[in-house]
């Protein structure tokens, strides 16, 4: 018997220890487990605040200006882009008893539906009542009659970051005004949908332009901002003067960020894929191919009416709100769609030396060199196509401007890249 209770207390033991580091074992995975639970819940929380990280424009940050403009008399340039949430921002300051005296009107109008180039008159807003000054057309800047009776002028207006769209023309000519009339300009910024990289040649002076206001490239990398503090810190303004410039930055921002557009900022801009092109296809411009204008996807198509140019086929017509009288109007026209190049597409100048290499007798083709010249932004580029240049070759004649180019952007930079 004391044989068996050694032996049996023997077993006793030795089931003990082995119980008791299964437990150890067992308690270090569930420990392990928890860690790991815990470790990914974290991980979770910081996608999840990443995501509630929401590019915020300038103006919708109202707490940060709406003190800049109490008791002032304030004007806007304004259009349909510009809105705080889903309402007008002319709304949002009139609601806040904000002393709103006018309205400059740009290209395309106040309500953004005027075709390129069309007369725009002075008129008063339907629903408030607000004067509308019209500064396109004859009246590119506002006489001293027109700014005088302001204390502030408010720029908010949605640009797509191509130095030949002419809204950032307009906002260099209201801050000369200001400049002159010692009025204060602030600007509402917002992100730039062509704003992650920089690219075509700088516009030589000779070449100055409402399409080419400033010694920039074509596509500048800039947000309306940002190209104001340079227009300032580059002495631009007439007569080297500054204005009393005040920038609200956008919150949550990055020039690596994409920015689709929630109103299209012109009338034939309808979509992401249309400003990623529009670069490179407002060249056309110039030319006796149309880029889809007359359709519901301008700068999206290139076409010219003879088969030999393409399978895709598309009629240019008069589309109310859009484009009256467009190139090629009722007629079939050959080429290729567009609608399905990736949105990282940049500018390029495949597309035109293309079709220039298609036509047999090529004074068909660019049918107004001066306007090409001035697009540009010099006389070098048609030249250097015409004898027979590859892109690749041309770009390399660009690079030295460019490099001095983004040197001297770096200082003006509100946003990480």
């Amino acid at each position: 018997m004391n044989n068996l209770q050694f032996y049996f207390k023997k077993i006793i033991f030795l089931i003990s220890i082995v119980f008791f580091f299964i437990l150890i074992s067992c308690s270090g995975q569930e420990k392990k487990q928890k860690t790991d639970s815990k470790t990914q819940i974290l991980a979770e929380n910081s996608d999840t605040v990443n995501k509630t990280l929401e590019i915020i424009t300038g103006a919708e940050q109202l707490d940060k200006y709406i003190n800049l403009l109490i008791g002032k008399k304030v004007g806007l340039v304004v259009n349909q882009t510009s809105l705080v949430g889903n309402k007008h921002l002319l709304d949002v300051l009139l609601e806040n008893n904000i002393n709103i005296v006018k309205i400059f009107a740009l290209e395309h109008g106040f309500r953004g539906n005027a075709d390129r180039g069309k007369h725009i008159s002075n008129s008063k807003d339907e629903k408030t009542g607000t004067p509308i000054v019209a500064i396109f057309g004859k009246n590119r800047k506002p006489p001293v009659e027109q700014i005088s009776d302001l204390d502030i002028v408010v720029f908010d207006v949605q640009d797509v970051g191509v130095r030949f769209f002419t809204y950032i023309s307009s906002m260099h000519n209201v801050m000369e005004a200001c400049a002159e009339n010692n009025k204060d300009f602030l600007v509402l910024d917002r992100p730039n949908p062509l704003g992650d990289y920089v690219a075509g040649p700088v516009r030589k002076a000779k070449y100055k332009s409402f399409v080419g206001m400033h010694p920039i490239p074509i596509v500048h990398g800039l947000t309306v901002g940002e190209l104001a503090g340079m227009i300032n810190g580059e002495l631009w303004l007439k007569g080297e003067i500054k204005c009393n410039l005040k920038v609200i930055k956008v919150e949550n921002y990055k020039h690596s960020d994409k920015w689709s557009l929630p109103v299209k900022p012109s009338p034939n801009l309808p979509t992401d894929i249309s400003i990623r092109l529009y670069p490179a296809l407002c060249l056309f411009e110039a030319t006796s191919v149309s880029i889809g204008r007359g359709t519901k996807f301008p700068f999206q198509v290139i076409g010219y009416p003879d088969s030999t140019f393409g399978n895709f086929t598309f009629t240019p017509k008069d589309i109310e709100g859009m484009q009256t009288n467009p190139l090629h109007e009722g007629k079939l026209c050959y080429g290729e769609d567009l609608r399905k190049t990736l949105l990282d597409t940049k500018f390029t100048l495949k597309y035109f030396i293309n079709y220039y290499n298609q036509f047999e007798d090529k004074s068909k083709f660019v049918t107004r060199e001066n306007w090409f010249n001035l697009l540009i932004g010099n006389s070098e580029v048609l030249k250097q196509i015409k004898s027979g240049m590859s892109e690749i070759e041309i770009e390399k004649t660009w690079e030295t401007e460019l490099k001095e180019y983004n040197e001297m952007r770096v200082k003006y930079l509100l946003y990480d890249k």
